[in-house]
């Protein structure tokens, strides 16, 4: 009896296996992008440094981004005037008129 079942269970699973698949369940990358690629390779910034047109998407925004920055603080600083700051030394006591 139960060599019986596990003949049948073998049987069946030859069965599954042996069959083919239908066109809708095999596994596709049609629209994935991964081998097309369009125009020149991108490098990394550090490669190429003068050409941002080569370079990396990721790399361009985070160079973008950190240009961007660096121009806000600048005028801000510029703008907003260096506010003086009166040192004290320890042990002092500061002028009363």
């Amino acid at each position: 009896m139960a060599a019986r079942t596990i003949a049948i269970r073998q049987s069946s699973i030859i069965a599954r296996l042996s069959s083919p698949k239908p066109n809708s369940l095999v596994p596709r990358r049609a629209m994935s992008g991964g081998g097309d690629h369009h125009g020149p390779p991108k490098v990394n910034i550090w490669e190429d440094p003068l050409s941002p047109s080569k370079w990396k998407e990721e790399h361009f925004v985070i160079a973008s981004l950190s240009g961007w920055g660096l121009l806000f603080y600048g005028g801000f600083k510029l703008f907003s005037g260096g506010k003086d700051k009166k040192e004290e030394k320890v042990g002092e006591t500061p002028n009363k008129a």
